[in-house]
């Protein structure tokens, strides 16, 4: 096992920036912890009790995200309905520090049943952004009765192209918010001049306070035809580096017979791009499991 953390020091200093962020943002909302085998799980939770047969949302955020970047779509989402946010083990923020070094789709998937079992009651709908959907898709938890897949790994390979490789590098060597800043923005869509508030400054901590996880490989054809019996519907921006619509919606399709949603004037950072189409999707989709 390894720890996402280069030291206690910069542990500590990434747990104060999270909970500052989220104590500061002066929305109702619930911080606990469940235990789980992978360590303490960091839950956040918002809006109101669910309806008898209405499923919670659980978000799960992707590579070097957490429940305080979340907040903005969380607490959209929480006007209509109990939203669970989970900050992913192994990942910076406010969960356990340690993931393996090997297997690690089984061990999310793992901790994902359990988490769900202690966090939430009765059925779910689990929206996973990036590495956040390939944990979704790990995980065969009964309580699952759909999945949103924002940008999702676990389905193909994830690019690299030329021009976010070059952002990435710098970042990597010697971290600034002016840096974290330019690698967001080869992330978004071309002309996205603006970068979500202190995502730029979260960025610069993680460069300087974290070992950075590479993306998942996809994950095994037997895995995914399992994950057929559940409802997905997979989403992307038209102008995602790492996950192309050309590409994605295909294996989406394919190897997941999942319904795809492309949203227009967006990248990879679709929580932060383009949260009111995050919004209309995961509603629309939750709308239909609660009818049927």
């Amino acid at each position: 096992m390894i720890s996402v953390y280069r030291s206690e020091q910069a542990r500590a200093e990434v747990r104060r920036w999270c909970v500052g962020r989220i104590e500061d943002a002066g929305t109702a909302r619930a911080r606990s912890e469940v235990v789980t085998s992978a360590g303490a799980t960091c839950v956040v939770t918002a809006g109101p009790e669910p309806r008898d047969g209405e499923p919670s949302v659980v978000l799960l955020p992707g590579t070097n995200m957490n429940a305080a970047l979340c907040l903005p779509v969380a607490d959209a989402l929480a006007r209509e309905r109990r939203v669970v946010v989970l900050d992913l083990p192994g990942q910076p923020g406010l969960s356990a520090d340690r993931r393996p070094r090997a297997k690690r789709s089984f061990w999310y998937g793992k901790w994902l049943t359990e988490a769900l079992a202690r966090a939430v009651q009765g059925p779910v709908v689990v929206v996973g952004h990036s590495l956040g959907g390939a944990v979704a898709l790990a995980c065969d938890s009964p309580q699952i009765v759909g999945r949103v897949l924002l940008s999702s790994a676990g389905l193909v390979r994830l690019k690299v192209p030329a021009p976010l490789l070059a952002a990435t590098v710098p970042w990597l060597l010697r971290p600034t918010v002016a840096r974290s800043t330019a690698l967001l923005r080869r992330m978004a869509a071309p002309g996205q001049g603006h970068v979500a508030d202190g995502l730029g400054e979260w960025m610069d901590l993680v460069g300087r306070c974290c070992r950075s996880s590479l993306a998942p490989p996809p994950l095994p054809s037997g895995l995914l035809e399992l994950r057929r019996s559940v409802p997905t519907l997979v989403v992307t921006g038209r102008f995602d580096p790492f996950l192309p619509p050309r590409h994605l919606g295909p294996a989406a399709r394919r190897r997941l017979g999942a319904e795809f949603r492309l949203i227009e004037g967006a990248g990879h950072l679709l929580l932060d791009e383009a949260p009111e189409a995050v919004r209309d999707a995961v509603r629309e989709f939750c709308a239909a499991r609660t009818a049927g």
